[in-house]
């Protein structure tokens, strides 16, 4: 008989090993691999391989650890044991990542296909023919989930994709003549990258606060608006989950003042199949493919920042263009008004191979279905949820007003009656198997904030597992407070001291820098 997931709690514990840092492993003269000398024959044809570098040659070998092949192995198996991850966990926790399941097929394929990873980025396009194809082909898909004319894939993330869109709208207006343009706006629930990026850009920034809907009234929105506004960047729906039903009036608005409108669509899990860029009336976008297309995101990266545009921008937008004759794909670099490169030669490349791979194995009405997984799954979520003690809901409009593909909740009304909150409840849900949550990006609108996304990859099951730990968290905070003080109990590790970890002369990010602040270093 299958267990009640909401009820009866998995007797989890991870390991702990107490490992050492690789470093600290090493062993003068202990070897993983021993590489043979060249055969006197091609030592003859091209010499020694080293004398050629000249200048380059190190002047003493560099201090890698030097560690036998089963010790290193051992070592790393070890460190994965003490980590979670989302192959052994259900990680809705991580809200605005996204972090559905990505096919192991893509991974496969992307990282072991020898026309894939020994390609070299400097090779002629005509010997790479397959890889460019790839990238076209992309682009066809984006412009149909869009409904825009042209996509590039240079950038390395989406806040980088934003910076891309805030640098275009720059010289779109420079190219006018068009000086005075130097404010954006943006509003309090989009991501952050939307005020970030173009502020980095040059960019005088307005950000507009959520009224009791959720999003700021059209009329704050219009008097913010003038001849000095060079565009809006806006997040729909916000990082609430909220879906501004009026905002082709706000694109409306923003054009009538000669703006621009970009659209950061960086989480498009809600409205694959549904809604589109183009019918909104924006002039750009961009999505996350380490997103929404299932790359996957994880490690701070690689990820993929797919900016598109209307064809009135495609002058500015960064070179190389991937381009097709009917014959041959190549490279055209022929754009006088383009901002440039935004990366190294054509972006992360897997990360396009395996959302390409994704898009075509769900189809179009694939990618329809799993945004409607996406919100079913989230509205059944938030029904359970609402149900939990000490659970608040920001901008609870009542029956038939339900989120789309996420949640910001509230764990304030627990902090007001326990004095426990996020931070307290997040501690304590690894001791069930289960990553710690999101919070909230900063400032906190929301007091005592979490944010749960659980997209279309997850079932019933996970779901009633993650809320029914959820819940029973909240009772421990009511009834058994000890266990939530010493919480985790079941990890690698306990309590972390933020403040020694944020001591920048306590912390090191490299085995040197260790070394020099304990006066190790020779």
């Amino acid at each position: 008989m299958s267990r009640d997931r909401y009820s009866r709690f998995r007797k989890f514990h991870q390991a702990k090993w107490d490992e050492e840092i690789i470093f600290e492993l090493s062993v003068p003269g202990e070897r993983g691999v021993l590489v043979p000398k060249a055969e006197a024959a091609v030592a003859d044809e091209i010499g020694d391989g080293v004398s050629v570098l000249g200048g380059l040659k190190r002047k003493k070998a560099p201090a890698l650890p030097e560690v036998s092949q089963m010790r290193v192995n051992r070592h790393y198996l070890r460190l994965s044991q003490e980590t979670m991850g989302t192959d052994v966990n259900i990680d809705i926790s991580q809200g605005t990542c996204t972090m559905k399941y990505s096919p192991k097929v893509q991974e496969h394929l992307a990282a072991r296909y020898p026309g894939i990873v020994e390609v070299h980025p400097l090779q002629d396009p005509d010997t790479m023919q397959g890889v460019l194809e790839i990238i076209y082909r992309t682009e066809q898909l984006m412009k149909e989930i869009s409904g825009l004319d042209h996509f590039c894939f240079q950038p390395g993330g989406g806040a980088h994709g934003v910076y891309t869109n805030a640098s275009i709208i720059r010289e779109y207006h420079l190219s006018r003549g068009d000086y005075k343009r130097d404010e954006i706006i943006t509003t309090m629930f989009s991501h952050p990258c939307d005020a970030a990026t173009p502020n980095t850009a040059g960019f005088k920034v307005i950000t507009l606060m959520p009224d009791e809907n959720g999003f700021p009234p059209i009329e704050a929105f219009k008097a913010a608006l003038s001849e000095r506004t060079a565009g809006i960047m806006i997040t729909n729906p916000e990082d609430t989950g909220i879906y501004n039903p009026r905002i082709k009036e706000y694109v409306d608005a923003a054009h009538a003042v000669g703006a621009l409108c970009s659209y950061d669509q960086a989480n498009a899990n809600a409205f694959l199949g549904i809604a589109r860029a183009k019918e909104a009336g924006f002039d750009m976008c961009h999505f996350n493919m380490h997103k929404t297309f299932s790359a996957p995101h994880g490690c701070m990266g690689p990820a993929t920042g797919a900016v598109g545009y209307k064809d009135f921008l495609k002058p500015f937008m960064p070179v190389p263009r991937v381009e097709f004759d009917g014959r041959k794909y190549y490279l055209d670099y022929n754009c006088p008004q383009s901002i440039g490169k935004t990366r190294s030669f054509l972006g992360n490349f897997g990360v396009i191979l395996k959302s390409y791979m994704w898009i075509m194995q769900h189809g179009a009405e694939g990618l329809k279905e799993a945004a409607i997984c996406s919100v079913l799954n989230n509205n059944y979520m938030m029904k359970k949820l609402k149900e939990t003690r000490g659970v608040v809901m920001y901008y609870d409009f009542g029956v038939g007003k339900n989120r789309l593909e996420q949640v910001r909740w509230s764990w304030e009304k627990l902090q007001q009656d326990t004095g426990f909150g996020t931070g307290d409840v997040n501690q304590r849900l690894s001791d069930f198997g289960i990553q710690h949550y999101w919070t909230s990006h900063h400032p906190w609108v929301v007091p005592e904030p979490f944010t749960l996304e659980p997209c279309e990859s997850y079932s019933k099951d996970d779901l009633d597992e993650y809320c029914g730990v959820l819940a029973e968290i909240s009772r421990e905070c009511y009834e058994e407070p000890e266990v939530i003080k010493g919480a985790p109990h079941c990890g690698p590790t306990h309590r972390v001291k933020h403040p020694e970890i944020n001591d920048e002369e306590l912390i090191a990010v490299t085995w040197r820098q260790y070394l020099k602040k304990k006066g190790l270093k020779k």
